[in-house]
């Protein structure tokens, strides 16, 4: 098992955000976590990334805790975090944020090949905007130059927290595509998304989280067929 969430609360001030949750990933996977707005999902991701510190329970990556641990600590062991809303820094240029995704790798010589065999052969559109400022984008590109940023760390494992948010419906695809390549490449994603139906087509297992609880959880093909999931989130 690559993660584990054991019996996770977090409280934002006195309010729990997420109950008592418990989550698996397995290495080679990509698993989703779906629900409305405010249900928990991008809390989730900020206790996994130590972005917010869970107020009781566990969680393990490799088989080390780390909820105790700080967020440079965590990217460190091979964890990054796509946030929402990109968080793109605007004034600098596109190859100025995805350096700054390497900045606490060890392998210094191993940057710029990954730059070039692996970010710009996902994201050719970066490539060509390298030299761009970073808030002149469009949101499609700003969503990709997220993710490349993130994947310049080299992580185990990806975060993606609602990647397809403000995105037209052909640049959802071209994410969802992007997003399969990288997992066929040997990377693990947890994915939040409030796009289901995009969700459970990419995922081989999926969370239902609702008001902070897992409501229910199982293989994503299971849940793209169970009736609630269909009247909630997919519109059937």
């Amino acid at each position: 098992m690559l993660l584990e969430v054991k019996d996770v609360t977090v409280h934002y001030f006195k309010v729990p955000a997420v109950r008592n949750i418990s989550i698996t990933v397995e290495d080679g996977e990509i698993v989703t976590l779906i629900g409305s707005n405010g249900a928990g999902k991008t809390t989730t991701l900020r206790a996994i990334s130590g972005l917010k510190h869970a107020t009781s329970g566990e969680i393990h990556f490799k088989g080390q805790r780390i909820d105790k641990l700080p967020p440079h600590k965590i990217n460190a062991l091979g964890i990054a975090m796509v946030p929402e809303g990109r968080r793109v820094f605007p004034q600098m240029t596109v190859m100025e944020n995805l350096l700054m995704g390497a900045f606490l790798r060890k392998d210094k010589n191993d940057i710029k090949k990954d730059l070039y065999k692996v970010i710009f052969r996902h994201f050719p559109r970066l490539e060509e905007r390298k030299h761009q400022a970073a808030g002149t984008l469009s949101g499609g590109e700003q969503q990709m130059l997220a993710m490349g940023r993130a994947l310049m760390s080299a992580p185990k494992l990806l975060l993606l927290d609602e990647p397809s948010l403000g995105l037209s419906p052909i640049m959802c695809g071209k994410i969802g595509k992007i997003i399969r390549d990288i997992y066929s490449e040997g990377r693990t994603v947890v994915l939040v998304e409030q796009n289901a139906r995009l969700a459970l087509a990419l995922a081989q297992h999926a969370y239902v989280i609702e008001t902070g609880d897992i409501a229910l959880s199982g293989p994503a093909e299971e849940l793209r067929n169970n009736d609630n999931v269909k009247k909630a989130y997919l519109g059937g």
